[in-house]
């Protein structure tokens, strides 16, 4: 029997058991009955005293990734002309290694099937980047993108549209919201076609995605629009007020949050230009316009106060 599965002294019928590992023991702390004298301690055999030690310390190579084809599972070349010590390796043997490289990166990607994963999972990572998402936003994308790829839904479809759709739906997923329009402009994908490959996986991957709503997206805009954390809470008290009037029912989410940041912005005496805000925002100013009107109409605020 595992000692895991032990969780009732044989003798006292106790719950209070103490695994000693300097000792290799586990006891049963009431009666002080020994209960097995060979557990083996499964951390690790040095002490640490911040994380950068920790780290040094480790046994293990770098933690698997869905960003990589191979999750990192592989060995990996050094493209360095340095040795294991640091040292330079000779030119007789550039070559040589040259080639060896060569060789290892056609054996890491051996099919069509890697080859396609490992480009997509470059061009995500460049999106990805280029959006300022941090890496575990990343990996959740990566991980759409294979369940997509095992449920065999990029048949027809173009491998960049998944990628950007795989991006949108883990940012959505997370409640840190891109706009179509800021991941179509970073992709060069029309946004009606990430839109459709979205839908597609939300159908098909029953992936559970709550509506965005106004709020996920005003910290983002004001950020862009150089607005303090004063414009962002009144921002975030207007558009309440909208959602109980009800008349950001049925209204898209960015069109709100981008009249709200346009009336806030003027009430503390910072106001930006309808164009500004719909450049940040991916509405137009049309848009906003009207979301403007009907909300300065509930709130009766007048611009020119």
């Amino acid at each position: 029997m595992e000692v895991d599965d032990v969780k009732v002294c044989p003798e006292c019928g106790s719950h209070h058991l103490v695994k000693d590992y300097e000792r290799g023991e586990l006891t049963c702390y009431d009666c002080g009955m020994v209960i097995e004298d060979s557990i083996i301690d499964q951390g690790p055999e040095w002490r640490s005293f911040d994380s950068d030690q920790d780290e040094k310390r480790s046994r293990t190579g770098s933690p698997s990734s869905f960003m990589s084809h191979d999750k990192v599972l592989a060995t990996e070349i050094s493209w360095s002309n340095k040795d294991y010590y640091g040292k330079r390796i000779p030119h007789k043997n550039r070559a040589q290694i040259y080639r060896v490289r060569k060789w290892h990166q056609r054996i890491r990607v051996s099919n069509a099937a890697e080859r396609n994963l490992s480009m997509a999972l470059q061009i995500l990572n460049e999106d990805g980047t280029k959006l300022g998402i941090p890496k575990d936003i990343k990996e959740t994308a990566a991980l759409i993108y294979r369940k997509a790829v095992e449920r065999n839904l990029i048949r027809g479809r173009s491998i960049e549209s998944i990628v950007c759709a795989s991006i949108y739906a883990a940012c959505r997923m997370v409640n840190i919201p891109r706009t179509l329009d800021e991941i179509s402009k970073v992709s060069y994908v029309n946004k009606k076609k990430i839109g459709k490959a979205y839908r597609h996986l939300a159908k098909e991957l029953a992936l559970n995605i709550k509506p965005a709503t106004p709020y996920s997206y005003v910290s983002q805009f004001c950020n862009k629009l150089d607005l303090d954390k004063k414009v962002i809470i009144d921002s975030e008290n207007i558009i309440r007020l909208a959602s109980e009037s009800g008349i950001s029912m049925g209204k898209g989410p960015t069109g709100v949050a981008a009249a709200a940041i346009y009336i806030a912005a003027i009430k503390n005496g910072k106001s930006r230009t309808q164009k500004d805000v719909a450049r940040v925002s991916g509405v137009t100013e049309v848009t906003i316009r009207n979301r403007y009107k009907e909300i300065s109409r509930m709130l009766g605020f007048d611009q020119n106060e």
